[in-house]
């Protein structure tokens, strides 16, 4: 069973003629695009900046990533607590602006490592409130029995972009230094996209709840990261469905590593990696569009479950097959059951969450979210060379199974008691 409410609507054909949301996915789509252009941008750069002294090349590039990856373990949280206490669309175009501006500084600020750092931490910092405020806006702007269509068609697109986005992120950047200029090409069609999607956003009309000036400035990070901690611990349907997600990204962080290893098993390059991974963002874009247009008729189906049974049969017969189309099928169903999962229960998360409490609950989400995609990538490679390759998927195809039948037990049962 899946515990959201039925959708009367036509999926993706009522969210068209919803002008503020189609308005919000269009900033979201280039939003997020610009996001992988720019670290594409950001390491293309890396080349024109002196390696400091007493500091080796290749570090060059571990402490940009560094840089890049940080905010999102800092400031994921405390930035949901701001999401809350003032406006939405403040927070989307301001960090848009933000970013787009810093972008378009770098040609004209001293080519120094530290400098380049610095902007790189500023602007993935920006990106953490962008993330949970656009989740948020989301309920404000689509009907609540019509968010689960909303959710499959975002989901679509940030795969799609970031199935896409690596991609042509080198070609964009060529052209725009062909185009607009070697100095301050690149940097501009950067820049460019995070405006334009800050001016799609700037045309939306939002109704959000109005707040009285003194509740809106008095923040206490601390105290009210804890009121989210603990109405997440009181509200286990939510904190199930966090957890859910949660295994989601642990797994494709691990896949990420592994992919590198199938490729050789299956006689690609190494750097060939990328056709496994897009092979699941073509699933998780077909799953999703499934949702989206008959998720009204799946109400009641137990969506979640099946999503953790198709990934841990995928996962058990990766080590069974020796045909490389047969292995980008596997992905391909395997991101189907990833679009099984993460759709129904984001889409959960935002129908059952208040809307005082929506900032704190995603902010804390895009926290355990950059936790949960970065530890895998620190500890599958060292595990998949000491047990070999064939152990490491099986024992995840077991994890998985056994994580979505009690997740999935667990939900039904609180389901049932808040029914």
């Amino acid at each position: 069973m899946f515990p959201t409410e039925p959708s009367p609507s036509n999926g993706f054909s009522t969210l068209l003629k919803n002008r503020g949301f189609m308005l919000l996915w269009i900033g979201q789509v280039v939003s997020q695009l610009a996001d992988k252009v720019f670290f594409v941008l950001i390491i293309a750069l890396l080349e024109n900046y002196p390696t400091p002294p007493g500091l080796a090349q290749n570090s060059k590039y571990s402490i940009l990533m560094v840089a890049f990856t940080l905010p999102a373990i800092l400031f994921g949280s405390a930035a949901g607590i701001f999401v809350d206490r003032f406006s939405k669309k403040l927070i989307l175009v301001g960090s848009n602006l933000t970013r787009g501006l810093l972008i378009l500084l770098i040609p004209f600020l001293p080519r120094q490592f530290f400098i380049l750092l610095l902007v790189t931490f500023a602007t993935s910092t920006m990106t953490q409130f962008f993330a949970p405020a656009e989740q948020t806006a989301i309920t404000v702007l689509v009907r609540r029995n019509n968010l689960l269509a909303a959710n499959a068609l975002f989901s679509s697109t940030m795969m799609g972009s970031l199935i896409v986005g690596f991609a042509v992120g080198e070609p964009i950047l060529s052209l725009a230094k062909a185009g607009i200029g070697e100095k301050y090409g690149q940097e501009t069609i950067v820049g460019a996209f995070y405006l334009l999607s800050g001016l799609s956003i700037q045309l939306i009309n939002f109704k959000e709840h109005k707040r009285t000036e003194a509740t809106s400035l008095l923040i206490n990070p601390w105290a009210e990261f804890k009121e989210g901690l603990t109405y997440l611990r009181k509200n286990r349907l939510l904190l199930n469905a966090m957890l859910q997600l949660v295994t989601l990204y642990c797994v494709f962080a691990a896949l990420t590593v592994l992919a590198i290893r199938l490729a050789a098993v299956y006689g690609l390059k190494e750097k060939q990696f990328g056709f496994f991974l897009a092979a699941a963002g073509v699933g998780m874009v077909l799953g999703a569009a499934i949702l989206g247009h008959w998720g009204e008729k799946l109400h009641r189906k137990p969506l979640s479950l099946v999503g953790f049974l198709l990934m841990a049969l995928v996962l058990g017969l990766f080590t069974f097959t020796h045909n490389l189309l047969l292995a980008l099928g596997l992905c391909a169903v395997l991101g189907v059951g990833a679009s099984l999962i993460g759709v129904p229960m984001q889409t959960l998360i935002q129908q059952q969450t208040p809307p005082t409490m929506l900032g704190k609950v995603f902010g804390f989400q895009n926290h355990a979210v950059n936790i949960a995609l970065s530890v895998p990538l620190a500890i599958t490679g060292p595990v998949t060379d000491a047990l070999g390759l064939r152990s490491v998927l099986v024992g995840m195809s077991f994890i998985v199974a056994v994580v979505g039948i009690w997740a999935w037990r667990n939900s039904r049962r609180m389901f049932q008691g808040v029914t």
